[in-house]
């Protein structure tokens, strides 16, 4: 009994300065997850002593915890943001899935002298891209939405293939004809389950009249959980379920859908922090030397020939700009999906398992700090970062659900293109207008005739039907000025 307070008081500890540690790690440019993992480093066995060597339970864990994320991802991702990136998101997240194991299999297969089996597990283990690496640096950069949204999508969707054929080549099955068959049945029945219940979910949960709005965000998290035991009792893909039926009630008019994607991105934090922590403290430093060598190796073949490869194969059919194409290859951060992945193997008891987690957890810190600095510079060198605008206009949204309307606040920056326009040149759609303008701590209501300045904050009411037309317009303007249509700006 005595021991609880302490346990419940260290990990309250932990998590305050994990949360904290997110500010630090933005200010510095670096992914929070590497701060995580360094905390639970020095809360292991080379720091405070803490012993963790299960790699079940690690395995099983980290799997739940994949869980909660893909569910936070799926609510939070905004249907318009990535529809029109529908395309290649979905073949990134399949064709270069393939492309990047059988390349790097081969590579590893002839530099490390590993046999084939082990050399395209390898592969497997690290095809999937991490969202929360991606997007913490993807942060200010002013990368278009299409490149975004296909980052999105891929990090997204790409678990759940990896995940099965890594399942597949720690098993050591046969390949038979049926394979592909098998393959094309757990993503295809994951889809459907995933889909099917967020729909359902969806719909019981508009008709369902619960005594407390915080019941709201358990209900839809717990729809996502159970899409994700459904499809795993039904031989399909449990991942890809929960992501989909995320996205799909994410993107319903729920009861209190701002309370509940507020309590989906909080359990999305708290499963990372938790699941870095934890392969922190699962990661050995003494064993993690023997990796170095084969990490970086593998990272590099993976970054430099496999990546690339697999982008411009799986893009062949959309004919990306080749500038487009080689952000996409640079973007492709390793988190921790790997990391768990690599504990699959491990607790199969597969020889060479050992050497393969020790590799990964190089990769993901070295090349993760590599890849996130020069993200920002190579956009630029690309010609991807609008100069001079590093970062979007901050449109910050407050749902009104009971109205049936949406409260978007605007903040002018210096160098917006709506400085100096008049409110009537705004042309904001039917449905939408400006309430209110704060200006120098003062606010006053608005009319046609008012002129923007830089370091205005507005707040536009717009029905729920107008939002997406009203927020590309502020943008467009933002952008362009009052003038943007003629000038082909449509603020996508």
């Amino acid at each position: 009994m005595n021991e609880l307070p302490v346990i419940l008081g260290s990990g309250a500890i932990v998590l305050l300065a994990s949360v904290f540690a997110v500010r630090f790690s933005i200010r510095l440019g670096l992914p929070s997850l590497l701060i995580y993992l360094g905390i639970g480093v020095l809360l292991g066995e080379a720091g405070l002593g803490i012993e963790f060597d299960n790699p079940d339970l690690t395995q099983s864990l980290g799997l739940a915890a994949l869980v909660m994320i893909l569910a936070e991802g799926g609510l939070t991702t905004r249907w318009e943001s990535v529809r029109g990136a529908l395309g290649p998101g979905i073949a990134l997240s399949t064709m270069a899935i393939v492309v990047t194991i059988l390349v790097t299999g081969a590579a590893l297969h002839w530099l490390l002298d590993l046999d084939w089996q082990l050399a395209f597990l390898w592969g497997a283990v690290l095809a999937s891209t991490d969202a929360a690496a991606v997007f913490s640096m993807l942060r200010g950069s002013g990368i278009n939405r299409r490149l975004s949204g296909t980052l999105e999508l891929e990090s997204g969707l790409n678990d759940a293939p990896a995940y099965i054929a890594v399942v597949l080549l720690a098993s050591g099955a046969d390949v038979q004809w049926t394979l592909p068959l098998v393959v094309l049945y757990q993503l295809g029945a994951g889809a459907g389950i995933g889909l099917a219940l967020g729909w359902l979910g969806a719909q019981a949960l508009r008709r369902i009249a619960l005594p407390a709005t915080g019941l709201y965000p358990l209900a839809t998290v717990a729809v996502c959980v159970v899409a994700y035991s459904a499809g795993q009792l039904g031989q399909a893909s449990g991942l890809l379920a929960t992501y989909l039926a995320g996205l799909v009630l994410g993107n319903a008019r729920l009861p209190h859908r701002g309370d509940t994607l507020s309590f989906a991105e909080g359990l999305g934090w708290l499963s990372q922090i938790g699941l870095f922590v934890l392969l922190g403290l699962f990661a050995s430093p003494e064993r993690l030397v023997d990796g170095i060598v084969p990490g970086l190796v593998a990272g590099a073949v993976v970054l430099l020939f496999a990546r690339p490869v697999s982008v411009l194969v799986s893009m062949l059919p959309f004919r990306l700009p080749w500038r487009e194409q080689l952000f996409l290859s640079w973007a492709g951060l390793r988190g921790a999906v790997p990391i768990v992945l690599a504990t699959i193997p491990l607790a199969e008891g597969l020889p060479g398992a050992q050497g393969l987690l020790d590799a990964v957890f190089v990769i993901v810190i070295s090349f993760t700090l590599l890849q996130g600095a020069l993200l920002g510079p190579v956009s630029r060198l690309l010609g991807l970062a609008r100069t001079g605008q590093p970062e979007e206009l901050d449109v910050d949204a407050a749902p009104l659900d009971e109205l049936g309307a949406v409260l978007l606040q605007v903040a002018i920056r210096a160098d917006s293109r709506l400085h100096g326009v008049y409110l009537r040149e705004l042309r904001l759609p039917t449905g939408a207008g400006v309430s209110l303008v704060v200006r120098d701590g003062a606010s006053f209501t608005p009319g046609a005739g008012t002129r923007l300045k830089s370091g205005d904050r507005l707040l536009v009411v717009t029905t729920s039907e107008a939002r997406s037309r009203a927020e590309r317009r502020i943008r467009a303007v933002d952008r362009a000025g009052p003038l943007a249509a003629w000038k082909g700006e449509s603020g996508d």
